[in-house]
């Protein structure tokens, strides 16, 4: 049937609904999709493209990240941030009198527990840290300047 099984990255899956057109992406290309129909299943969205008629048409969208346009994201409260927003930002721990650099988020682990992890790579080239997003460490977000400053406990980033 040419269906596509999607993770969910989404906390509004219930916007499925009304979602006509997304994106998608793989790597530099994007190219615009029609959403004929979508179901739920075990936690994932099922998606059925316009065009996309066999499994092999369906295959050939594999990795592919499906993306909505951000004039139409669902509306954030002003403490709200999406956390693909977040990916790309400089984390500053500003905890000290001097905010020393911790290194770029990479990706947000929003499954790691009650609070979502940041996945950080460590200034100055350092491992990978992986940091709480918890509203008691988190300082300011500029997303505009791609900067994220938080008040870290001390030791974390020794772990």
């Amino acid at each position: 049937m040419g269906e596509v099984l999607c993770e969910l990255l989404t906390d509004f899956p219930e916007k499925f609904a009304e979602r006509k057109r997304v994106w998608l992406l793989a790597g530099e290309t994007e190219s615009e999709a029609e959403v004929q129909s979508h179901w739920m299943h075990k936690g994932c969205v099922v998606l059925k493209f316009a065009g996309i008629d066999s499994m092999t048409a369906a295959e050939a969208l594999r990795g592919q990240i499906v993306a909505i346009p951000r004039t139409e994201r669902a509306p954030l409260g002003d403490d709200e941030v999406y956390a693909g927003d977040l990916i790309g930002c400089e984390l500053v721990d500003v905890r000290t009198e001097t905010a020393k650099i911790v290194g770029v988020i990479e990706d947000v682990d929003r499954e790691a527990g009650p609070v979502a992890l940041l996945v950080v790579a460590g200034a100055a080239g350092g491992e990978e840290i992986l940091v709480p997003f918890a509203k008691a460490y988190l300082r300011r977000i500029d997303l505009d300047g791609k900067r994220v400053e938080m008040s870290l406990p001390e030791g974390l980033l020794e772990l």
